[in-house]
């Protein structure tokens, strides 16, 4: 289906972002008729009918009625979701008589979504709604026949921003996407914050055919008016942008919509159509379970839990799946046809193993391997983008609140999820206020005169006190202040926790017990504790702009190996002359990729015909998305690097709109387009060996200088000239401290042995981190929990990333991201049959995604466990970088520059500026 010129030329007309009174002539008759058409679906669809126009008649009068199981649709998706069928019942007769129809099979696969959302016919005039989901009636109080064959705009009122309005306008008259938060009313006229996502659904030839728009309400956690509020020195008065944070999610969310309207056959297949293997395997792997916000992972699961008691079991382990190669097997059969992969001699069974075969099996069951997380062969590859969804801040679950001295009164500029729940506020009615909110009737003013002083002498206090919530409900606060200081000694914030104790008050002391107040107070205080520590690895508030980015106008040393190079030889004949290396030494050649915050280049040198990579981040992108701290310790991180398989820098610098990095350029291209070359889009043993003992040493070298890399990806691995890899993008790395030790191993019992093993170095990093960032379907165990996590979780990823280049794919992706991270906590560690890969390199997949990260291979040992492991030997370690990478049936192609491309400079419109279109 394609859109005409005019529909084109009219788009900016379309979705919430045309006039009120335009267009709305000459439809009263038509609505009547979609009410009478409206009514008749809901009645036949009550009936277990469903009314459809008749073919080649006139769509206002002639329907006819047939059976709703008619045809291929699910009789389960009808009984779960009524309301949903009776208005997409009536998008078959929408106030246009030409408007498409949602067909049955795109209407039980949006049945079976969760997300509020609505689809939109982009080739119709003011693109009227199709479809919406039972959820959008819930939130905004509308009936089926109030919404389908409208446009969105009746959710505007009179505080609707007519700015996010005219960029909703503009993405839609461009084609893009568009992101953001707006002021919508319900039926009722309660206003609401809505986190609108908008994107486009294009067909074959390009050409818009629907927008999806899915809403989110937001209103109890987003700052709401409070992200236009601004501190003395330009900088939001807000400690963390929280739209960002919802946005990041919702991006997660709406990809699963967009993938079911390009694809809805895989979801639209109902279990029952299927044999008793698929209901076998539907019930062992939990296909309906999501995933419950991050808050209650824990009452989930744990990392070690297995999905079913019944299965053999090793604490913290997966169990490896093993079945035979018939479909024929009985059920007994497979549950005996189990080894253990941790390797030791004696412990396989080999009696259950298939004659023909030298080794066992691991096979993927069959109709998961269609429609669960195994990527369809129509399915596009997705970019895989990192997410930062939350600090270590963010994550504390306790109840608490910063507030900034410096600031008059002492407002609030964060509060944590916790305290919302615990005071019923909105965060949007409590940034920027002072705390004395939650004062009532009977809140001792005494106990608030000695909090008030303890702020004045800026010292810690614990007191209790009744508190009241919004509702005017009181309870009894332990209280606890705390001040923090920056690393000058000044006073930078006071940290207030608090704990509910009205459980535990003594009816006669009206207070709480002596002993629950000892207990509570050790709470309260180790809490202030997490937070200092935590709101340490964010910018200070109060920092001047400028200061926030000093880090990047720095000077740039050439490190020991790299001093020679003719790069660098370039580099200091500029700053030799006195100059200072900045964005007007380079030309930009081409683009080489863009993210969420920036863009990569290539550029020249000039005069030099020296390439770089020059990586540019654009400052207000990343103080609206809570980075700056990310861009900074990227730079500190890279300016420290001096190893083969890791970047070298060799200049930042900044502009009045962007940082910029000066880096290798790698010609080869990423890993992951050489992976996804390949005929079966899988390395063979041998290169996949290479590669992964490559990425071995660089995360080896990494860990011994404190750095836990977190977002290991095929994506950020680069390769060079000859072929060898570099990691690179440290955006969301973190930067700690590390403790290297050797461990002699124990003399052996006879003197003259001389199989004594060498020393072994250890060198991983000692502190841990509870931010959740990395790659959704890299990410271990411990970071969706909330768990602190270490260095471990560098190595869970290289398991991941070693599954992908054997099998194509990662072992738990699932169809959006709760049901990834749902299979990342829970899933079998399972190893199709179809691809042969060797006992050994399923061996160290199965110890590496070891779900408990206290034993998983390499957390106690680092890198020296892994190199000594059976699928390595024969790796020369110390010369890996002198070897010539194995032969790749797709050799990769050098890339450079492109003879034909047209001359472009810094200045011309939207060089630097290349945002990235995820949809």
């Amino acid at each position: 289906m394609e859109a005409s010129s005019s529909n084109a030329m009219s788009s900016n007309n379309k979705w919430m972002a045309f006039e009120p009174n335009k267009g709305t002539s000459n439809t009263t008759w038509k609505s009547e008729i979609v009410n009478d058409e409206a009514g008749m679906a809901v009645r036949a669809a009550e009936w277990g009918l469903s009314v459809v126009p008749v073919d080649g008649g006139d769509a206002s009068s002639s329907v006819v009625v047939r059976m709703s199981g008619d045809g291929d649709r699910s009789k389960n998706s009808y009984d779960r979701a009524t309301e949903v069928m009776r208005m997409s019942e009536e998008s078959n007769s929408s106030t246009y008589e030409h408007l498409p129809r949602v067909s049955q099979e795109l209407k039980d696969a949006l049945a079976s979504l969760q997300q509020t959302f609505v689809v939109s016919d982009a080739t119709k005039p003011e693109c009227p709604i199709m479809f919406a989901s039972s959820g959008f009636f819930t939130m905004t109080g509308y009936s089926s026949k109030e919404v389908v064959g409208r446009n969105c705009r009746f959710l505007q009122g009179p505080e609707t921003d007519q700015n996010e309005v005219e960029k909703i306008r503009q993405a839609v008259k461009n084609g893009t996407s568009y992101c953001g938060r707006l002021l919508n009313y319900k039926k009722d006229g309660t206003p609401f914050w809505n986190l609108l996502t908008v994107t486009p659904i294009r067909d074959d030839k390009g050409c818009v055919i629907k927008f999806i728009g899915m809403q989110v309400e937001v209103s109890k956690f987003t700052e709401g008016i409070n992200d236009k509020a601004l501190r003395p020195n330009g900088l939001p008065k807000s400690l963390i942008r929280y739209d960002a944070r919802q946005k990041e999610a919702a991006l997660g969310s709406i990809i699963e919509v967009v993938q079911t309207v390009k694809h809805p056959r895989s979801l639209s297949q109902p279990l029952s159509n299927n044999d008793a293997d698929r209901r076998e395997v539907a019930g062992k792997f939990n296909l309906d379970y999501m995933l419950p916000k991050l808050a209650e992972i824990d009452n989930v699961g744990t990392p070690g839990r297995l999905s079913s008691p019944s299965r053999l079991s090793t604490p913290g382990r997966q169990t490896p799946k093993i079945d035979a190669s018939s479909r024929d097997s009985d059920k007994s059969s497979r549950k005996s046809a189990r080894i253990s992969l941790l390797g030791f001699k004696g412990r396989s069974s080999a009696k259950h193993e298939r004659p023909p075969s030298p080794e066992p099996e691991f096979l993927i069951p069959k109709d998961i391997d269609r429609d669960d997380s195994w990527e369809r062969a129509e399915r596009e590859r997705d970019v895989r983008q990192g997410i930062d969804l939350a600090t270590t801040l963010e994550r504390i679950e306790k109840n608490f609140v910063i507030s900034d001295p410096r600031l008059p009164d002492n407002p609030i500029i964060f509060a944590s999820d916790s305290f919302l729940e615990l005071t019923e506020y909105t965060r949007e009615e409590i940034l920027g206020r002072n705390c004395r909110f939650l004062q009532g009737p009977e809140t001792d003013q005494t106990t608030v005169q000695k909090i008030r002083d303890a702020i004045k002498e800026q010292r810690d206090i614990t007191v209790q006190l009744i508190n009241y919530t919004k509702s005017g409900r009181k309870f009894w606060n332990l209280f606890h202040l705390q001040p923090m200081r920056d690393q000058k000694g000044e006073l930078q914030y006071f940290i207030g926790v608090q704990l509910d104790g009205s459980d535990h008050v003594e009816p006669l002391r009206n207070r709480l017990s002596e002993r629950t107040e000892i207990q509570s107070a050790k709470v309260v205080k180790a809490t202030a504790e997490n937070v200092d520590e935590a709101v340490r690895e964010l910018p200070d508030a109060n920092s001047r702009p400028e200061d926030l980015w000093a880090i990047h106008s720095e000077p740039v040393y050439p490190r020991p190996h790299k001093r020679g190079s003719s790069s660098w030889a370039a580099i200091q004949k500029i700053t030799a002359a006195g100059e200072k290396v900045g964005l007007e030494h380079f030309n930009p050649i081409k683009p080489l990729g863009c993210g969420d915050t920036g863009s990569v280049h290539l550029v020249e040198l000039k005069g030099s015909g020296e390439l770089f990579a020059m990586k540019a981040m654009d400052k207000s992108v990343m103080l609206n998305r809570n980075k700056v701290h990310r861009a900074c310790v990227e730079r500190e991180i890279i300016s420290t690097l001096d190893h083969p398989f890791l970047p070298t820098l060799y200049a930042s610098f900044q502009t009045s709109t962007h940082v910029c990095l000066i880096t290798d350029f790698c010609p080869g291209g990423e890993l992951f387009a050489l992976l996804d070359k390949q005929p079966l889009k899988i390395f063979k043993e041998e290169s996949a060996r290479f590669y992964a003992a490559e990425v071995v040493i660089g995360l080896e070298y990494l860990h011994c200088l404190g750095i836990i890399y977190r977002d290991l990806k095929p994506e950020n691995i680069l390769l060079q000239k000859d072929g060898h890899l570099v990691l690179t993008d440290f955006d969301l790395s973190f930067l700690t401290s590390c403790n290297p030790h050797i461990i002699n191993h124990p003399q052996p019992k006879k003197r003259r042995s001389r199989s004594q093993p060498p020393p072994t170095f250890i060198a991983e990093p000692v502190t841990q981190s509870n931010s959740f960032v990395g790659t959704e379907e890299y990410i271990a165990p411990e970071v969706i929990t909330g768990a602190s996590h270490t260095s471990a979780i560098d190595w869970w990823a290289l398991g991941v990333l070693l599954y992908e280049m054997l099998y194509g794919r990662t072992p738990f992706r699932g169809k959006n991201r709760q049901k990834t991270f749902a299979n990342i906590m829970h899933k079998d560690l399972t190893f199709p049959s179809s691809i042969p890969v060797s006992l050994s390199a399923r061996q160290l997949i199965y110890a590496l995604l070891n779900r408990d990260p206290a034993t998983r291979l390499g957390t106690q040992g680092g890198a020296s466990e892994i190199k000594e492991h059976p699928y390595f030997r024969g790796i020369n370690w110390p010369l890996i970088r002198c070897m010539d990478p194995p032969t790749l049936e797709a050799p990769f192609k050098l890339i450079g520059r492109d003879p034909n491309a047209k001359e472009v400079k810094w200045d011309d419109d939207g060089v630097l500026a290349s945002p990235m279109d995820f949809f």
